[in-house]
């Protein structure tokens, strides 16, 4: 699959978990399709890499690093995004975290955690960004789950919660938002070819990214151009749910 080309051009998006993996796949394929990047993740420097990469192909980057755990970094970000481009049209939330682990084993901690990054981020990052959508009579919402959000497994309580919470949220976004055209999918990835479970930029260095088969681990890159085509498509398609994954998986981990 290749990123249609300029089909974005005019539009900004922001994009979480953009310092690595599918997040930062997702935000130079937006770039790549003409739309603006606001990058929202933890690492800054790595952030700022990203940034110059998107600005190396001629569009705008606002990279603004902080916990997606954190209502106030959460908001800010929102409003330095309208008051930086002055609109904001597509929303990608990428962004993952897990702590693996037995339920008995698991602290309530990290359970708040996984959950606040998982679900509550896109809670609020939707909340915020719906009333500038609605006021332009468009906008899409792309919520990244997993098929960890199709079917539960062993430890891996906190995620497999925080992955079925997110069709929730989205269904009801899309039910809230039709009026006003604008669309909430979720996407549901099974194996990826990513650095999956390495967070920041050392352990992802100590950690090469996946380099199974493609019949085996999705590429980042094939996933991101899915999801420019789906931010791309017309704005009478209703697109509910997505679900890929390998072809040796056959939909299921």
């Amino acid at each position: 699959m290749s990123t249609i080309p300029l089909a974005l051009t005019g539009q900004v998006a922001l994009v979480t978990g953009a310092s690595s993996g599918l997040g930062r796949a997702t935000a130079q394929a937006l770039a790549q399709a003409g739309a603006d990047i606001v990058l929202l993740a933890r690492g800054a420097n790595d952030l700022k890499q990203v940034g110059a990469e998107i600005e190396s192909v001629g569009r705008r980057a606002l990279p603004l690093p902080g916990d997606l755990a954190d209502e106030d970094y959460i908001l800010n970000a929102v409003q330095r995004t309208i008051s930086t481009f002055g609109h904001i049209d597509v929303l990608v939330n990428a962004a993952g975290f897990d702590v693996p682990g037995a339920v008995t084993d698991l602290p309530t901690s990290d359970w708040d955690y996984v959950v606040d990054v998982n679900l509550r981020a896109p809670f609020l990052l939707a909340k915020a960004v719906f009333p500038h959508m609605r006021q332009a009579r468009h906008g899409t919402i792309i919520n990244v789950s997993s098929v960890a959000g199709k079917r539960g497994w062993a430890n891996a309580a906190a995620y497999c919660a925080s992955k079925f919470g997110l069709t929730g949220l989205t269904q009801s976004l899309a039910a809230e938002g039709k009026a006003h055209g604008i669309r909430a999918c979720i996407l549901y990835p099974g194996g990826m070819a990513t650095n999956w479970g390495a967070w920041g930029a050392n352990a992802r260095q100590a950690r090469p990214e996946n380099t199974r088969p493609v019949t085996k681990a999705l590429p980042s890159t094939e996933v991101a151009d899915l999801i420019v085509w789906m931010a791309a498509a017309p704005g009478e398609l209703v697109l509910n749910e997505v679900v890929v994954s390998p072809l040796e998986e056959q939909g299921w981990p």
